[in-house]
């Protein structure tokens, strides 16, 4: 086999499992609209701000320390002590529980009925308040994500792949991790959504707001459940790309980067989530390996729009989402 070939097969296994990280943002944004029939513009801000939020706890940093010191003319940083991984990551999940229960009641009970535009206006003035808040409680310093997952080249990969190949693959082990814990969010969401009762009621509010409550749905259960779980699936998006790149406030943009993986997938399909974002992830790569030296690179930032362009022409719902049909 060719070393092209071989480099070809290597960089289509790093498409996948970076294909992984962006379906885990796309996720939070596929629930949310199931939920609400809105696109959730807050979700990468959502990532960040549970990032952010995971350190802080972990490193017993004091939140709103900066504001406090210049209030006060103190100098106070952290406590004298730190939290263990598994602690801080379930107080983070508490955070956001607690978030998601503030959202339905300050924000989404007083839209109960709107035109979807007004709910999406909500949601970028969440985002920028959220990003803000962020910023003012944990500080804009980049910071160091480490809940003991493990990363760098798999040793097993590279070894296998040279003695059957004679070249050895570089996989990161986080990027596995990411692939398993995606899979299992997956098959925990598809049954979910499917099979319980309130993954029928879910539907249902996606639906009609009106028509849910009429039944004796709890549009506010619906709501603070769909955003705690969203909220949930962002600190998992967060430790994976916190623990890849850092907790830093550019976190935020992979909310950009989902929106092809949305619009390949289909926004109301959770398997189409994975799907889509798995095809970004592959395209972008072998389109950079192939063509991106013939025009001159950096091909990343740009294919993943023009292929969701191609599907919004030929195919607007995705490849698994619903058509949708009104009658007048």
């Amino acid at each position: 086999m060719s070393e092209q070939l071989l480099f070809a097969a290597e960089v289509t296994l790093n498409g996948l499992m970076a294909g992984v990280l962006y379906a885990l943002v796309a996720l939070g944004f596929v629930l949310i609209f199931k939920a609400s029939g809105i696109f959730n513009y807050a979700q990468g801000v959502m990532a960040l701000f549970a990032a952010l939020t995971l350190v802080g706890i972990q490193q017993g940093q004091v939140p709103f320390s900066h504001l406090i010191n210049a209030i006060f003319g103190t100098n106070i940083h952290h406590f004298p002590w730190q939290v263990p991984s598994i602690i801080a990551i379930i107080l983070a999940a508490g955070v956001m529980v607690g978030f998601a229960w503030l959202v339905e009641r300050y924000i989404l009970k007083h839209l109960v009925g709107q035109p979807d535009i007004i709910l999406f206006m909500a949601t970028i003035g969440l985002a920028y308040f959220m990003e803000g808040f962020g910023d003012i409680m944990w500080g804009s310093e980049i910071k160091t994500l480490d809940v003991g997952l493990p990363s760098g080249l798999n040793e097993t990969i590279d070894t296998v792949t040279y003695n059957w190949f004679g070249y050895g693959f570089f996989i990161d082990n986080l990027d596995i991790v990411a692939a398993v814990i995606a899979a299992l969010l997956v098959a925990a969401l598809t049954i979910f959504s499917q099979y319980s009762k309130q993954g029928r009621a879910l539907r249902a509010v996606a639906d009609d707001h009106s028509a849910a409550l009429s039944v004796g749905i709890s549009l506010r259960f619906i709501w603070v459940l769909v955003w705690s779980i969203a909220g949930f699936v962002a600190l998992v998006a967060g430790i994976m790309w916190g623990a890849k790149s850092g907790v830093q406030f550019s976190l935020s943009l992979i909310a950009l980067k989902a929106l092809p993986v949305l619009m390949l997938g289909g926004f109301t399909s959770i398997p189409g989530a994975i799907i889509g974002g798995l095809i970004i992830g592959v395209g972008e790569q072998l389109f950079e390996f192939a063509i991106g030296p013939l025009i001159g690179g950096a091909t990343q930032n740009w294919f993943a729009y023009v292929l969701a362009l191609v599907f919004l022409i030929f195919r607007p719902q995705g490849l698994f989402g619903e058509k949708i049909i009104e009658r007048v």
